[in-house]
């Protein structure tokens, strides 16, 4: 009994600690999930643009196609290294070929027809069966058949036909590869320049996603500044009602001025949140990533006139769109050449060796191989093809005919989208310069209202108008700098001076 109640004591006592140390266990081994990074990144324009140049998947997978020409332009240069091959073969024989052997002069009973010309070889066939049988070896069977002169005749060959060696080819004369290999190149570099494309657009659409988070930031801040207005004008107007020195009228409008401006300022939080997923998107980056904007439109609004001023006389000459079809047009024109270069002959040196053993049983060992090789030159002279090079020649000089309609269109297209973005940049500083005047003036009279109305000489309505002016004002001011930037990162996209050095040429690492 001692016993036993002594046990139940130590158990009772250990326990806890087994208790405690299984917790402990499972609160080691079970993986814990890893906070998220919610640590804020305040980005600039500069800053977003260089995170999406590298994490943006358009950039990622037009690099991807210049890798992919390359490599298609070193498998066309392949095609001037000769072409090395090796080969093997086996054949078994079925039924043994038959030759006959016939003879002009005589008959077969005077010797002279074909079985005469047999009857002579028949020593030389003898010695050869015995050899044959000595090798464990198939005679030589000579087939009669009946009926006329030439009716004999003998099977040859073997049962079995081995075969292996090695074979090289070379083109020495071939235009056709010749102009293949300057399309190649040409394929590049399209995709270069479509790789720069991809930038161009991509950068458009970061600069506008930008300012699109700093426009709706903007109307947060005037939406919100109009709700602490009206929370501050109802509190007096509340005040003024307890005292008696305010209608009922006045205080229930204050009221429903605080409460129409709520939704005002929910509807601008949202846009600011959705304006930032956007940013978020076009940069490739996590969508739960905290990030936000630094500055103001206001600091663009600042080189309105020497923007206008930089573009007045616009170039097209970088204009990516104009780039891809004037190397689509060089792509043809050699594309014409090469099939012109059909018709004249090709010269190809070759080169095989090869191993040949024919047997009639499976003793490798005894097999008794016999080489053959040859090196010569082979001339290719193209002479007739029903038509067929020459229509081709037509249908790409079509095709070369039908590029340069849609570059005329295409160039007269961007002139006007030029034109359109200049107007557009024109047309909003002017519309910043009067909405700036607005502003001041706007608030300026709604300070003087609010002064009224604080000592009675003004009703809450005219105060409210006061308030609508000064938010329309700061709005139309904040919408005249967002429409002047996009238009002028439209621009800058239609004249495609990014990605362009000093020389003129393609620098797809810096902008």
């Amino acid at each position: 009994m001692k016993n036993r109640l002594k046990y139940l004591v130590l158990t009772a006592a250990a326990l806890p600690l087994a208790l405690a140390a299984q917790a402990q266990y499972r609160n080691d081994t079970i993986p814990k999930e890893s906070p998220k990074d919610t640590s804020l990144v305040t980005l600039t324009l500069n800053d977003a643009l260089q995170i999406a140049l590298s994490e943006n998947v358009a950039v990622k997978v037009a690099d991807k196609e210049i890798q992919r020409t390359e490599y298609a332009k070193k498998g066309t240069y392949a095609s001037l290294f000769p072409q090395i091959n090796a080969s093997g073969a086996y054949q078994r024989t079925i039924k043994k070929q038959v030759m006959y052997m016939d003879s002009d002069s005589g008959s077969d009973e005077e010797g002279g027809g074909g079985m005469g010309f047999l009857s002579s070889l028949g020593p030389y066939f003898m010695r050869i069966n015995e050899l044959s049988a000595k090798a464990g070896m198939d005679p030589v069977k000579i087939e009669q058949t009946e009926g006329g002169s030439g009716s004999g005749g003998f099977a040859v060959g073997r049962w079995n036909t081995y075969n292996y060696g090695v074979s090289a080819s070379m083109p020495i004369v071939n235009a056709q590869l010749w102009e293949s290999l300057k399309i190649s190149g040409q394929s590049v570099d399209l995709a270069v320049e479509k790789a720069r494309s991809s930038r161009l657009d991509m950068v458009t659409q970061v600069k506008q996603a930008y300012y699109s988070v700093l426009l709706a930031k903007e109307a947060f801040n005037v939406y919100k500044d109009v709700y602490e207005n009206a929370v501050d004008n109802f509190a007096q107007t509340e005040r003024r009602y307890n005292a008696q020195k305010a209608s009922e009228l006045e205080y229930t409008r204050a009221k429903s001025t605080v409460a129409a401006a709520i939704p005002d300022v929910y509807n601008a939080e949202s846009s600011v949140i959705l304006a930032l997923w956007q940013l978020k998107a076009v940069m490739g980056v996590d969508l739960d990533r905290n990030i936000d904007v630094s500055g103001s439109l206001e600091d663009f609004s600042k080189e309105m006139f020497r923007d206008i001023n930089e573009n007045s006389d616009p170039s097209l000459e970088y204009n990516t769109t104009l780039r891809q079809l004037e190397i689509q047009a060089e792509q043809l024109a050699s594309t014409v050449r090469m099939q012109k270069a059909a018709y004249l002959p090709s010269i190809a040196a070759n080169f095989s060796y090869s191993m040949i053993a024919m047997t009639n049983d499976f003793k490798f060992s005894e097999y008794q191989w016999s080489p053959y090789s040859y090196v010569g030159v082979s001339i290719s002279i193209p002479i007739f093809s029903g038509g067929k090079r020459h229509n081709d020649v037509r249908q790409t000089k079509v095709q070369a005919a039908q590029l340069d309609l849609q570059r005329i269109e295409t160039e007269r297209q961007l002139k006007i989208a030029i034109r359109q973005y200049l107007n557009t940049m024109e047309t909003n500083m002017k519309s910043f310069n009067s909405a700036n005047e607005a502003v001041a003036l706007a608030r300026k009279a709604y300070d003087i209202a609010a002064k009224s109305y604080k000592v009675g000489k003004s009703t809450i309505t005219e105060l409210n108008d006061a308030q609508l002016t000064l938010t329309q004002a700061s709005l139309a001011q904040s919408q005249a700098v967002y429409n002047f930037v996009v238009a002028k990162s439209n621009l800058e996209k239609t004249l495609g001076y990014d990605f362009i050095d000093e020389k003129g040429e393609i620098d797809l690492e810096n902008m």
